[in-house]
């Protein structure tokens, strides 16, 4: 597979500079652990912010998107909210944001995502079917925990990236915490694309991609947290597809009916209704849930625009405790 030129970790490094070097601003805390690894604590001591959030989901997103934090109104419900656009869909998010590196080492566990997995690989055939290599020796990683991890995890991740102690960064972010939620909520067009992918879109005919969700309200309890950021997704959030390769809409118009988290038998009750009812395993949960409320798909080769979903406040309210 050819080196590409597109380096996620490169490129996410700068902005991991930017948040390391201006700790203060943005309400992180960095400590160098072993041998000169850099670890940021985004909020499980750290106060953090929404602009660490910010920051985080570029981050996730290798360098190679943008996302801007505004404010939405959602009938009479009036949230912060995250949009983000990539000119890079299928190697920013699936090659770098998409959360798929399970870490566990003794008794520590965590979910390990961002551009740090192009280089351990752990998930070779999607990077295969992206067509993506990142050959670089600095390495970045997002880590969705509530627990610094110890130095035997640290040496780990450096190993399996193959990079040198001082060219390795950890991000800590619990779901816990105003960033945690902010770029839990940024990766909306990675949920929509990954969802696209399972139905059978071919990731790299996806040219443009743009999304936009809630920021869900913080909870101190991580089951709760989890809920309400995954249904800042599946009931309020929206993504958007510039695709080629299509020359007629009946394919794909088939996918895309089936894209949206309303296809799945389990939508319509708040997330943590339905992993307390599947025992807290996620897979007795149907896979088909997970994926943004609105999907919208513009196929660039015949002019049409393709949508499917609805935003559904009613089932997000209930999430955040504002209605029974």
């Amino acid at each position: 597979m050819p080196k590409s030129r597109l380096s996620v970790n490169e490129r996410a490094w700068r902005l991991a500079e930017k948040l390391r070097d201006s700790a203060k601003e943005y309400g992180v805390l960095v400590k160098e652990a072993s041998q000169g690894i850099t670890v940021i604590d985004a909020g499980i001591s750290a106060k953090g912010s929404l602009e660490a959030g910010r920051i985080i989901t570029e981050i996730c997103l290798g360098g190679c998107g943008e996302a801007k934090i505004s404010s939405t109104q959602y009938a009479d419900l009036t949230l912060p909210s995250i949009f983000v656009q990539t000119d890079h869909p299928a190697i920013s998010t699936l090659g770098s944001q998409f959360a798929d590196w399970q870490i566990k080492i003794g008794d520590y566990s965590a979910i390990g995502s961002g551009p740090a997995r192009a280089l351990a690989r752990k998930n070779q055939q999607l990077y295969e079917k992206i067509g993506y290599v990142d050959e670089t020796d600095v390495a970045v990683l997002v880590l969705e925990t509530g627990k610094e991890p110890p130095d035997d995890v640290i040496e780990q991740v450096r190993r399996d990236c193959q990079v040198k102690p001082n060219h390795l960064m950890i991000i800590l972010v619990p779901t816990t915490c105003i960033a945690g939620s902010t770029q839990v909520s940024g990766r909306i067009v990675e949920t929509g694309l990954h969802k696209l992918m399972k139905l059978g879109l071919d990731p790299k005919w996806a040219v443009h991609a743009f999304g936009s969700a809630p920021i869900a309200p913080v909870h101190p309890k991580f089951a709760e947290a989890m809920g309400r950021t995954n249904d800042a997704i599946l009931y309020m959030g929206e993504a958007s597809y510039d695709v080629k390769g299509y020359k007629n809409d009946e394919e794909l118009s088939k996918i895309v009916e089936k894209a949206p988290s309303s296809a799945s038998p389990n939508y319509g009750r708040p997330f943590l209704q339905i992993f307390k009812e599947a025992n807290y395993d996620f897979y007795k949960i149907d896979p088909n849930l997970f994926a943004p409320a609105v999907v919208s798909v513009n196929n660039v080769e015949t002019g049409s625009v393709l949508k499917a979903g609805k935003i559904n406040v009613d089932v997000f309210k209930r999430s955040i405790g504002l209605s029974a």
